[in-house]
């Protein structure tokens, strides 16, 4: 169950990202709002998931996870570039996470 709340959190940290880049800098009231609200849902499921995953394995995915979610969303919806170097570094951040699961006690 832990991990399950972690893979929520980390689409709510991807929300939250695209929620952050829509705010301006927090000058947009209702993307503002909705940032916010997503921080505090990734807060308390990723409190949850530390309850049996060890804090750095969990907090590494968590961040991992929203970084490649936001490279997907990213290029989807925002027209974000990708190069080979960056897809190189994106692999090893995939294989890390995978790593960091496949080792974890929880």
């Amino acid at each position: 169950m832990h991990w399950l709340y972690l893979a929520i959190a980390i689409v709510f940290e991807v929300a939250f990202i695209f929620g952050a880049n829509a705010a301006k800098g927090f000058t947009k009231l209702w993307p503002s709002l909705f940032s916010i609200a997503c921080s505090a849902i990734v807060i308390y499921l990723l409190s949850l998931a530390m309850l049996d995953i060890d804090v750095s394995v969990g907090y590494t995915i968590l961040i991992g996870g929203g970084t490649i979610g936001a490279i997907v969303f990213g290029r989807l919806f925002l027209d974000e570039r990708l190069t080979a170097p960056r897809i190189a570094c994106f692999v090893a951040i995939v294989l890390g996470i995978a790593g960091l699961h496949a080792t974890a006690v929880a």
